[in-house]
């Protein structure tokens, strides 16, 4: 695959590292903590939608402002602090059902003092960002959506893909027009997150639907880790969720987490039974 880092945009916000992966995708991460994160702003002619918000240190809204002029909706992908940090910028902001009543409540202090504790940094907070003061309002969503809903950006269309198992309204957008898969948490390549060995069966079907995409899919564009990625990782993020399933014994453990490693990615799985 191409490599992104010829298409680095300069913007005014240094927390940001924005990147043109192809027309109409912005790659926007956060590389100053250790997550890793990345939101993507995908233009139409008409709208753009904000892929989640991020963390919520850097100015989201004023680099939008600088990358388009279309109006921005945001599509949380999932409810977890590291997607919606920003969301209070914006007027617009749909999320699945499933996590809807997870906007109501904020982020507070105690948990994002701990993520943004000097060991998941490796460089300076923006100016005026106190980790032992920050914390998240409330931000209600303006709409709710399901399997299968559309978002029309003019010429670009995005269709919600529910792919609970690491959230239960985690979801993914197919850009099937312009063959790209903004996967989310849902597949990427590290360590992929399951908080309960129950959900392992969600989270087989999951994979498994956006493995069935993967032949026709140019990139995959997902919130952590190297981006774009393969599509050729899906069906093997499909199967190695399979062998899980099927018994096979993790590389290690740490008290109740497993982790078993595959080429190009491992899963993580809390809550599994202590081998005896």
């Amino acid at each position: 695959m191409t490599s992104l880092d010829s298409m680095l945009v300069s913007t005014s916000q240094p927390w940001f590292a924005v990147r043109i992966a192809k027309a109409g995708i912005f790659v926007i991460e956060e590389p100053l903590h250790v997550e890793m994160v990345k939101s993507y702003l995908i233009v139409g002619k008409e709208r753009a939608i904000l892929l989640d918000t991020g963390m919520g240190v850097g100015d989201m809204r004023a680099l939008t402002d600088e990358l388009t002029d279309r109006p921005v909706v945001v599509v949380n992908s999932h409810a977890h602090w590291d997607h919606i940090g920003g969301n209070r910028q914006f007027g617009e902001i749909w999320i699945h059902e499933a996590e809807a009543d997870s906007l109501l409540t904020g982020v507070p202090n105690e948990k994002l003092r701990r993520a943004f504790a000097p060991i998941n940094l490796t460089g300076p907070l923006p100016p005026g960002i106190d980790p032992m003061t920050i914390s998240f309002p409330p931000t209600p969503a303006t709409g709710t959506m399901r399997d299968g809903h559309r978002f029309d950006l003019g010429g670009r269309t995005l269709e919600v893909v529910h792919g609970p198992g690491h959230s239960p309204g985690g979801i993914s957008l197919l850009d099937a027009g312009n063959g790209a898969l903004f996967s989310t948490d849902v597949a990427y390549a590290g360590a992929l997150y399951v908080y309960d060995p129950a959900e392992l069966p969600v989270y087989h079907t999951s994979l498994s639907r956006l493995a069935d995409h993967a032949p026709d899919l140019e990139a995959v564009y997902p919130a952590h880790g190297a981006s774009p990625i393969s599509p050729a990782l899906l069906p093997r993020m499909r199967d190695g969720v399979a062998t899980v399933m099927a018994g096979r014994p993790p590389e290690r453990t740490e008290g109740d987490m497993a982790r078993y490693d595959f080429d190009g990615f491992a899963l993580q799985v809390w809550g599994m039974p202590v081998p005896r």
